[in-house]
């Protein structure tokens, strides 16, 4: 269309008249265009700087239900010719193409946050929190209940987090127990806001619940929950595109939830064996002092192949079994045959006494099993018998105790053996040994006297200076014994690599004497 410089029509083709309905040659543009058309006119015809319109922005606005860009361009008189085009889909393109990235970047946003933690209950409040700041007014998440009720987590227009247990039934809210089981979700158009329990309602929305939305949290191979969306009735309801993305949020949800709480299960599964795995704290028995020290091959991990337990006799007449073992290997896969090993001891102590028996048993078992690896022992039976504490020790392939007298000897205890779980026959000896008060028996794996360190980082440890620490601990306790070999390795190691390590002493304590409860009878002994 054209106009002169007093905003008049002066000439306008067939499709500019079927849009501005009664305009004619001669009508005011202020009455047969818009507003901001006629400004832009107004303000292009009364500046003569103006000459260039390719370099300005075109003005733009809406026509009816249809957005319009026009360009205006100068003709002679005065007039000015507009080109109007139809930029309504562009628009829209370009809305769509906006809003998807705001969405693709709050997904993104939102897994990093849900992926933060491991934590279930941590999930949950992110969840609700993350949901109720950019879909909704406020966010509900039910996890699938148990024989206690469904755990609730919702977040309202504060930002403020709730917790509580769900005890009803989750059928008050339509489609929530279909999405607790997986299924698809029901349209929000369905749901009768009205019809909602107290409880999935948080507080502090400014009115009622006008529109909701219930998606299922999927999770691996089980839904990990529910998810409630939440408007009041001055927003606009949920549309289908907002409830498509609602539920690919949920998917990302659902997901981050199901990880935790997997995490959780294989953790809580973990410790439980960990607790079978890992050696005993030791104590005294029998007035007899034990200590004992472990450290695994690696600082990430807790368990490998050297183990040691102690097996207190039932009374202070009966022998206390002391094993101490090292399984070839590292890590959790040797750790689970020390695991065997050890549930076979267990088993074969009514045979305690007999040394040659239990580890004929134990190699027949590994030699019997579908695990190659091997392992060397070391038992040793103990009692008091009055101040003196009497010891059996046996090795198989084990190195040999050390005994650390009260004048600060060290001695070697004469016991030898071959290693259990390769050879169908095995042999060994065993050596009697006494202990008076203050003397220490040591038992330790070969990963205490094969530590490379020292000033260049790859000499052995070796067997004499363990002698030679252990000659300093003449008269100590049990576990200042242990404390001072591990220290003394751990610092010629220095940060250097080593294998499993793992000590066990026996000591005869000093001062330790034969009480009667009352009078009569043989009694305990107390330190």
């Amino acid at each position: 269309m054209v106009a002169d410089g007093r905003g008049r029509l002066v000439e306008l083709n067939a499709v500019a008249a079927s849009l501005f309905p009664g305009a004619e040659h001669g009508s005011s543009l202020r009455d047969v265009v818009p507003t901001w058309l006629f400004e832009a006119h107004d303000r292009f015809a009364s500046d003569p700087a103006e000459q260039h319109p390719g370099d300005r922005t075109p003005a733009s606005g809406p026509i009816g239900e249809r957005s319009f860009e026009a360009h205006p361009a100068r003709s002679g008189h005065g007039q000015v010719v507009w080109w109007l085009v139809d930029d309504t889909d562009r628009r829209a393109a370009e809305e769509a193409l906006r809003s998807e990235r705001e969405r693709t970047a709050f997904l993104a946003r939102a897994s990093t946050t849900l992926l933060a933690s491991m934590h279930v209950e941590t999930c949950m409040e992110a969840t609700a929190r993350l949901a109720a700041e950019h879909l909704a007014d406020a966010a509900v998440t039910v996890a699938p209940g148990g024989g206690r009720g469904h755990p609730v987590t919702s977040c309202g227009p504060s930002g403020e987090v709730m917790h509580t247990t769900v005890r009803g039934n989750p059928e008050e809210v339509p489609g929530l127990a279909e999405a607790l089981r997986g299924f698809p979700p029901v349209p929000s158009r369905r749901i009768d806001p009205g019809a909602l329990p107290d409880w999935a309602v948080p507080e502090g929305l400014a009115g009622p619940v006008g529109s909701v939305v219930v998606s299922p949290l999927p999770g691996h191979g089980v839904p990990a929950g529910a998810l409630i969306l939440l408007r009041t009735e001055d927003r606009r309801t949920f549309s289908e595109n907002e409830e498509v993305f609602a539920r690919l949020f949920a998917a990302r949800a659902g997901a981050a939830i199901s990880a935790a709480r997997m995490y959780a299960d294989l953790t809580a599964i973990t410790a439980t064996l960990m607790r079978e795995l890992l050696p005993p704290r030791l104590r005294g028995v029998h007035g007899v002092e034990f200590a004992g020290a472990y450290r695994p091959y690696s600082q990430d991990e807790r368990v490998g192949g050297d183990f040691y337990d102690v097996h207190p006799g039932a009374t202070g007449e009966e022998e206390t079994l002391v094993v101490l073992g090292d399984v070839c290997g590292k890590g959790l896969e040797a750790a689970v045959l020390t695991g065997k090993i050890r549930n076979t001891l267990q088993a074969l102590l009514p045979l305690a006494a007999d040394h040659q028996s239990v580890l004929g048993l134990v190699n027949g078992a590994l030699i019997n099993s579908h695990d190659t690896r091997f392992a060397t022992l070391a038992l040793a039976s103990v009692i008091r018998r009055g101040g003196t504490v009497r010891l059996r020790v046996t090795s198989a392939g084990h190195p040999a105790p050390l005994l650390v007298r009260a004048d600060g000897r060290v001695e070697e205890a004469d016991t030898r053996g071959t290693m259990v779980g390769v050879f169908p026959e095995i042999t060994s000896t065993t050596a009697h040994l006494e202990l008076a008060p203050g003397e220490t028996c040591l038992l330790f794996t070969d990963g205490i006297i094969e530590a490379r360190g020292g000033p260049w980082g790859d000499e052995l440890f070796g067997a004499d200076r363990l002698k030679a620490a252990l000659a300093e601990c003449a008269g100590m306790p049990a576990e200042a014994v242990v404390e001072h070999a591990q220290m003394l390795t751990e610092q010629w190691i220095g940060g250097g690599h080593h294998d499993d390590m793992a000590v066990v002493a026996v000591t005869a304590p000093h001062h330790a004497h034969l009480t009667a409860v009352d009078g009569r009878t043989r009694g305990r002994y107390t330190a």
